[in-house]
C-alpha cells in the first residue's frame, strides 16, 4: 500500500522541480544576456583607443581570445555531445561575424557614428525576419511593436536631424551590410549553440572570425603591425568585449530564442554612451537619456510576449 500512495507525490514534485529548474536556467541566460551586452557596449572606447583600422582591430580582439580560449579548450579535452557539424556551424558564424566588424568597423570612415549606429541596430528587424521564414518560430503583433518602440529610442538617441539628413552612400551602406552580417551571425549561432557547449562554439567562431579577418586584411592591404601604446587597449577589446561580453551572450544563445537576444542588443548605444560619460567625457543629453529609456521599454516588451 506504501508504494501506491507515494507515487502521486512523485509525480507531483518532479514537474515542479522541472519547472523550477528551468526557471533558474533562464535567470542565468538572462543574466548573461545583460552582462555580455555591457561588455560588448565597451568596444567603441577600445577601438578608439587603439587607433588602428577597423579589420585590423577585430583581427587582434579575435587572436588573443583564441589563444586564450584555446587554451581553456585543450585542458578540458573534447566535452561530450561535440559533433563536427556543430565546429562546421561555429566556423561559419564566425565567419560571417566578421563581416559585421570589417563592415560597421570601416562605415565609420565614410559616414557619421550616428549613422552607423542607426543602420547597424536594424539588425533586430533582420534577425526577426529570418527567424519567422527559416527557423519557423512564431513572432507576435506585440513582439513586433516592443521591437518597434526599442528602435525609435535607438532613433531618438542618435537624433531626428540624422534620420532627416540620412543620404545612402558608402558608409550608410557598409553599415547596413553590417546589420545583414550580424542579423546572419545570431541565426546562425543558435543553430551552433544547439550542437556545442558556449565555450567550444565560442571558440570555433572566433577561429572562423580570425580566417575572414586576416583575409580581409590582407585583401585590403592594411598593416597588421601596430604601435605598442595600442597593444594595451587591443586587450581589453578582446578580453572584455569578445571574452566577457560573446562568451556570455553565446551561452544565452543556448537557452534564449534569437528573437529575444538581438533585440536586447539594441540597449548597447544607450550603454555605450553612458561608458563615455563615465569613461572619456562625453556629454549626455537629455535626448539620449529619454531614448535610452525607450528602447529599454521595447527590450522589455520584446522578452515579455516572444519568450
Amino acid at each position: 500500500m506504501a508504494k501506491y500512495l507515494t507515487r502521486p507525490q512523485e509525480a507531483v514534485a518532479v514537474p515542479a522541480l522541472d519547472r523550477q529548474a528551468a526557471r533558474s536556467a533562464d535567470l542565468r541566460a538572462y543574466a548573461a544576456l545583460a552582462i555580455g551586452t555591457c561588455c560588448v557596449s565597451s568596444s567603441g572606447i577600445f577601438v578608439r583607443l587603439a587607433g588602428v583600422p577597423g579589420p585590423v582591430a577585430g583581427l587582434y580582439r579575435m587572436t588573443i581570445a583564441v589563444l586564450i580560449i584555446g587554451v581553456l579548450v585543450w585542458r578540458r579535452g573534447q566535452p561530450a555531445g561535440w559533433t563536427r557539424r556543430g565546429a562546421f556551424v561555429a566556423v561559419l558564424a564566425g565567419m560571417v561575424f566578421a563581416g559585421d566588424v570589417a563592415a560597421w568597423n570601416t562605415s565609420v570612415f565614410y559616414t557619421s557614428i550616428a549613422n552607423a549606429s542607426l543602420l547597424g541596430n536594424t539588425a533586430p528587424l533582420w534577425v526577426g525576419l529570418g527567424a519567422m521564414i527559416l527557423l519557423r518560430e512564431r513572432l507576435g503583433l506585440k513582439f513586433w511593436f516592443g521591437l518597434a518602440v526599442a528602435l525609435a529610442g535607438a532613433a531618438i538617441i542618435v537624433g531626428v536631424q540624422t534620420l532627416v539628413s540620412l543620404q545612402m552612400g558608402r558608409g550608410d551602406l557598409l553599415a547596413l551590410f553590417a546589420s545583414f552580417f550580424f542579423a546572419g551571425y545570431v541565426l546562425i549561432g543558435q543553430r551552433g549553440r544547439a550542437r556545442l557547449d558556449a565555450l567550444s562554439f565560442f571558440w570555433f567562431a572566433a577561429v572562423g572570425s580570425c580566417a575572414a579577418l586576416l583575409a580581409i586584411s590582407l585583401v585590403l592591404r592594411m598593416p597588421l603591425a601596430v604601435e605598442p601604446r595600442s597593444l594595451l587597449p587591443l586587450m581589453g577589446l578582446s578580453l572584455v568585449t569578445q571574452i566577457g561580453g560573446w562568451l556570455t551572450i553565446n551561452h544565452a544563445q543556448g537557452h534564449l530564442r534569437a528573437a529575444i537576444v538581438s533585440p536586447t542588443l539594441l540597449g548597447m548605444p544607450a550603454i555605450a554612451t553612458l561608458f563615455a560619460w563615465l569613461l572619456v567625457r562625453e556629454p549626455v543629453t537629455w535626448q539620449q537619456l529619454i531614448g535610452g529609456l525607450v528602447v529599454v521599454a521595447g527590450v522589455y516588451l520584446v522578452h515579455k510576449n516572444a519568450g
